[in-house]
């Protein structure tokens, strides 16, 4: 009777530590880091890039909310008609929150359409909301999203106003073996001007006009993971984007991320990139 009882009390003891444990690292997990991270309502979307999902976009978020950036992470699921669903809620005065974007239309290459996708999640988030701020993050396609929206509504007021964009593997000047232009190379440092346009990235030239004065500061992270690409995207390709922003940008930086985890599907699995997200995003 006693072994029976002290066994039943260990297995109590257990149990309870376990849980007790469990608790304490959730807690610590999802707490707010007050005096690192910048306390503010401005959301941030992640975009996610071709044939992908938001579920591409987990590492990147996780990892934000681990370091005590936000609690609150949703899903903004876009339908193949543009219908916009929200899965989660923002509480009212939640601090840093992310919304991950979900495109079920997430193959499609008009990234015109794909800005539209984007303009209906920031409207909608805009009329359940109300937000006047707003930060973009970008992988690959994702980065098309950002830019062919803010290139329709780069000067609308009544859509949040852009604070920081972060590119991530951007294929702005063509994707190896498509829409490359020919011996690609940068001209001049300082602008970033490109010896070759694609026909998108002519199509892109009109955010020289209207993207936003001295308002957003940018991140372009590109990957060399061998021979000055990702193995889909020249660094040259990705380093074009400064010739279409940086006149115009409050700031304007890139960062080159090396080692097997420089490939481009693997950027937005990298620590290293999670770190630099975070760091510019929300660190005071």
């Amino acid at each position: 009777m006693n072994k029976k009882l002290g066994f039943k009390l260990l297995i109590l003891v257990l149990v309870t530590i376990a849980g007790l444990t469990a608790f304490y690292n959730h807690k610590e997990a999802t707490s707010l880091n007050t005096k690192q991270f910048v306390q503010s309502t401005t959301p941030t979307l992640f975009f996610h890039g071709f044939g992908s999902s938001s579920n591409a976009e987990n590492h990147m978020t996780e990892a934000a909310k681990k370091a005590g950036v936000t609690q609150t992470i949703i899903t903004a699921n876009v339908s193949k008609n543009g219908q916009v669903s929200l899965l989660g809620e923002i509480q009212k005065g939640a601090i840093n929150p992310i919304i991950k974007v979900n495109y079920e239309d997430n193959r499609n290459a008009d990234y015109a359409q794909d800005g539209k996708y984007a303009t209906a999640v920031i409207r909608k988030l805009k009329e359940t909301y109300g937000f006047d701020k707003m930060n973009l993050v970008g992988h690959s396609m994702g980065n098309m999203s950002i830019l062919f929206y803010m290139l329709e509504n780069g000067q609308d007021e009544k859509l949040p106003e852009l604070q920081k964009q972060v590119n991530i593997a951007n294929h702005v000047n063509g994707l190896e073996g498509r829409d490359l232009p020919e011996d690609l190379r940068i001209l001049d440092d300082q602008t970033g001007q490109p010896s070759a346009m694609s026909q998108t990235y002519q199509k892109l030239l009109g955010l020289r006009e209207v993207y936003p004065q001295e308002q957003v500061d940018v991140l372009n992270i590109y990957g060399d993971f061998k021979n000055e690409s990702d193995g889909s995207v020249l660094n040259t390709s990705s380093r074009s984007l400064k010739y279409l922003l940086v006149e115009n940008a409050k700031s304007y930086q890139e960062k080159k991320i090396t080692g097997q985890l420089a490939q481009h599907s693997q950027l937005h699995e990298n620590p290293e990139v999670d770190e630099l997200l975070i760091d510019f995003l929300w660190k005071k």
